[in-house]
């Protein structure tokens, strides 16, 4: 197998003028070489769902499960592709008809892990909306500002956020209707659920072109607020038919349950698009709050026999007493996000006596490496660069670096760009620009390639801080802590810990009149503070009080200073 990756990546060829990219494919059992042709019009839904939709009908597919939910009682509920189908056109109806929304408007959707966030997916696909998820965890200043950037014209949302929708209207104009999922009634919202029954199911999917704008994820970055990073109808569902059968390698009679926020784009590619695009089917499980016990159970009772969450999901399964369980059908597991340490999958395959394959890549790019099934397992590595991606670790002017040679991982797209990578940072030509460098996209990570292929990761080349998978910019995080009175200034970094691989840790420099209040005490109030005000994922873990901050001459802050210190040691910060 080796042999066959390393000619993939001296034969890959992207023609110019044909728009035809030349990959190597790996399905099932078979290996072989062949080339994709990137249609002018392409729609996940029409090309991929509709099309086993039609498998069905015709008596060629067995009408089995392709979206399987289970509620935090135990109430399942089942759809096959069929279902799939008539239900999407359903929303789809609902969403240009009943809401009168046009094609290339922006829906914003802020869904735990109930059905309806698959099926307004794919009813926003049908009707060639942008649909832009968002986590629950979102507070009034994060919606009020993905409001206002994206000038969404529709918000699908729950219970879990609608106060806080209904504060920021006034300020969001371009916001004209609110879908409310929910068993309750809420004034100013229309009843999705109520519309959804009363629906036509027939709906003439948009056909979308395969540059346009299919979604609009919300990334953090080391400055600023978070950016728009749109993909397109190809760089999602054509880039999720190349490579599905290489990332998970799923077969049509795989259940695949994905343990992510309904926020993250590895949610989006792991539970909707990949497994469906091999007609596999995506096992759910509304999982209120994270609970190991309740995924346990969970894994020892269903069929599910392939699971795919953040190194945290294991490492907290661990912690566990698995010697009381079985899990009899579950075959392979898979693991992104953050790095999978080698003690984490040595104890796993101890335990269960299966190995966790990892996966990489980032919001912009998609899964950019991963171990597949076929490949060797390597500690400490995320694997070789799919197929369709040319990957190496780059210098500081953009060359490319010899084996085991650390540097910057950047992907190639040019001349060509190839299909997967997203659309550019909306209304951010420069924040697109600053992440080219020669002929290469940076992926803001150091490491190095060895001579078999595989990418070993060594750190950021930014601030950005990486905890049980979710991304956090320093800035999202200063900016609510400045807003305390106790705060005259702060550094925020990411500190080592044992379980999460890295948390959120704020330096704080106080006001004077603070100064003498209780540490213990003080810390807390900062941590609710940050909950209070925006996603509580981002608040900080340990806080550490300081007279000062080290800052250039010019007077910017030094954060590498400090995390450098940091990783050396373990400080005397307080972890709550």
């Amino acid at each position: 197998m080796y042999w066959l990756w390393k000619l993939r990546e001296a034969c890959i060829r992207w023609g110019p003028q044909s728009r035809t990219i030349h990959i190597y494919a790996s399905r099932h059992t078979a290996l072989q070489w062949g080339h994709q042709e990137i249609p002018d019009k392409f729609n996940f839904v029409s090309d991929v769902i509709d099309h086993w939709a039609g498998m069905e009908k015709a008596g060629k597919r067995a009408p089995s499960p392709a979206l399987w939910w289970l509620s935090s009682d135990g109430q399942e509920m089942k759809w096959n592709f069929s279902q799939l189908s008539e239900i999407s056109q359903q929303v789809a109806n609902v969403l240009t008809g009943t809401c009168d929304l046009q094609r290339g408007d922006r829906v914003t959707v802020v869904l735990p892990r109930v059905p309806e966030w698959w099926l307004v997916t794919l009813g926003c696909m049908r009707a060639g909306l942008v649909f832009m998820p968002g986590t629950i965890q979102l507070k009034t200043k994060d919606i009020l500002y993905r409001l206002q950037a994206s000038k969404a014209k529709a918000i699908v949302a729950g219970d879990e956020v609608a106060q806080a929708v209904d504060t920021v209207v006034p300020e969001c104009p371009a916001l004209k209707i609110k879908l409310l999922v929910s068993e309750e009634k809420r004034e100013g919202w229309l009843d999705f659920k109520t519309l959804i029954r009363g629906a036509s199911t027939i709906h003439h999917c948009v056909k979308t072109r395969s540059q346009e704008a299919a979604a609009i994820y919300f990334t953090s970055g080391t400055s600023g607020l978070p950016k728009m990073a749109e993909h397109t109808h190809s760089s999602l569902g054509m880039k999720a038919k190349m490579d599905a059968g290489i990332c998970l390698g799923l077969q049509t009679s795989d259940i695949v349950w994905t343990i992510s926020d309904t926020g993250w784009i590895v949610n989006l590619v792991t539970s909707l698009l990949n497994p469906w695009a091999l007609g596999a089917c995506t096992f759910v499980h509304l999982l209120p709050k994270f609970d190991p016990s309740v995924i346990i159970k969970v894994l020892s009772s269903y069929p599910i026999n392939n699971l795919v969450g953040a190194p945290l999901v294991f490492r907290s399964l661990l912690q566990q007493d698995l010697s009381s369980y079985k899990f009899p059908h579950l075959q392979h597991c898979f693991s992104g996000g953050e790095t999978l340490l080698p003690e984490t999958l040595e104890s796993w395959r101890t335990q269960t006596g299966l190995d966790i394959r990892e996966f990489y890549g980032q919001t912009e790019t998609g899964v950019t490496c991963a171990v597949s099934k076929t490949m060797t397992i390597k500690p400490g590595s995320m694997g070789m660069a799919i197929p369709h991606y040319d990957v190496q670790v780059i210098d500081d002017k953009g060359n490319v670096l010899p084996p085991n040679t650390e540097g910057e991982f950047a992907i190639r797209v040019k001349p060509i760009k190839p299909v997967g990578i997203f659309n550019g940072y909306v209304d951010n030509l420069e924040k697109t620009a600053a992440s080219i460098r020669g002929d290469f996209w940076l992926l803001g990570d150091r490491g190095i390639k060895d001579e078999d292929g595989y990418f070993h990761f060594m750190g950021r080349t930014d601030d950005i801080i990486n905890t049980s998978g979710y991304r956090i910019g320093p800035s999202e995080v200063e900016n609510v802590l400045m807003e305390h009175p106790a705060v005259v200034e702060t550094a925020v970094i990411s500190s080592p810990d044992a379980v999460r691989g890295e948390v959120v840790k704020a330096f704080v420099v106080l006001a004077p009149q603070f100064r003498s209040q209780d540490p213990e005490q003080l810390t807390k109030e900062l941590q609710e503070h940050v909950k209070s005000v925006t996603a509580p994922y981002k608040y900080p873990r340990k806080v550490e009080f300081v007279l000062d901050l080290p800052k250039t001459n010019t007077g910017k802050i030094m954060r590498s200073e400090l995390r450098n210190k940091e990783w050396m040691k373990s400080g005397p910060a307080k972890t709550q």
